[in-house]
């Protein structure tokens, strides 16, 4: 357990179509949701047990009121390495300025496409100029690095691959691309519709030459590669075809207070509940480590292995994106 990503809430500016149900949405009620000395308190205990590096994440976590208060105040956890947050970028160009001061040093924004009509209709709602004009806000500030997230979906954006790679060279962005896959229920995925790891790698090195630097840490999702000319890295996050269950470090935290130990889990484990009756932090910390250690999460496996050999694989009912975050 090294990394953890703590969704802040679960309200969303857009309404992206691989993320947000189709069914009605319960929201979690704002009484239920952490407050900032909540989270303080649990990501303290989560650095105790070995987490280095936090992820902040929503829903939209820059709907979150004064989120750079709760900034701060991670900033004071010894131990803890690296801070970071995973934005939809539409609200980063008013904020990032005191996201900055407050010691956020880096960020991931979601881009998916460079087309305003396709950008209005993956997110329903959102405009391509803002989550551009906050991007460019971020790099003054002084944030580094700035990666960009595209999930790359055959049939509806892998015409813009390479355009979205002249976009990150350019203007010194750090792409990361990511094979489409069904998280949550509102996906619409099906295998065909995934656009893989070696076909992204083909197209980029046939006309950008890259090579191989590896995964972060011996386990970060993306393997890096860098451009032979010297301009950047690129990642790419082969979910489908190269599952990483095995190497995987990351547990995650909801707005709720639950801990979820994968990104395909059916429910969480609570924690918020014994925090509010008065546990204490030996009793929380207990807790963690029994769920910790006690996980078997395989999906990303099984359903790899299902897919090559022709097999049904269980898609059970699994908790929302807009509830996990990334």
């Amino acid at each position: 357990m090294h990394d953890l990503r703590i969704s802040v809430t679960d309200r969303c500016n857009f309404r992206c179509t691989y993320c947000m149900p189709h069914d009605e949405y319960k929201w979690v009620e704002r009484a239920e949701v952490l407050t900032f000395d909540e989270i303080e308190r649990l990501a303290r205990l989560l650095v105790a047990q070995g987490v280095s590096q936090v992820r902040l994440t929503g829903g939209e976590p820059l709907v979150r009121r004064e989120l750079e208060k709760l900034v701060a105040q991670l900033r004071t956890i010894p131990d803890l390495h690296d801070l970071s947050l995973t934005t939809n970028g539409a609200l980063l160009g008013t904020q990032a300025s005191a996201l900055r001061a407050a010691g956020l040093q880096r960020i991931n924004v979601s881009l998916d496409t460079l087309k305003e009509d396709r950008f209005r209709k993956i997110t329903q709602r959102g405009e391509l100029a803002p989550v551009l004009e906050g991007l460019a806000v971020a790099k003054a500030v002084g944030m580094s690095p700035i990666k960009i997230n595209a999930v790359i979906i055959r049939g509806f954006n892998d015409d813009e691959l390479l355009d979205l790679v002249e976009f990150g060279r350019k203007h010194g962005y750090e792409m990361r691309f990511i094979e489409y896959m069904d998280v949550g229920n509102a996906s619409g995925w099906e295998p065909a519709r995934t656009y893989t790891k070696g076909e992204m790698l083909a197209a980029i090195h046939a006309r950008y030459p890259v090579r191989e630097v590896g995964r972060v840490a011996g386990s970060a999702p993306a393997v890096d590669y860098e451009f032979l000319d010297g301009s950047g890295i690129v990642g790419i996050i082969g979910s489908i075809t190269e599952p990483f269950c095995s190497s995987c470090t990351r547990v995650r935290l909801t707005a709720d207070g639950r801990l979820v130990t994968c990104l395909f889990a059916e429910s969480g484990f609570d924690l918020k509940s014994p925090m509010r009756q008065g546990a204490t932090d030996e009793q929380l910390q207990e807790l963690i480590r029994s769920v910790w250690m006690g996980r078997g999460d395989r999906y990303s496996d099984l359903r790899w292995d299902a897919l090559q050999s022709g097999k049904p694989y269980q898609t059970a009912r699994k908790i929302e994106m807009i509830t996990l975050g990334g």
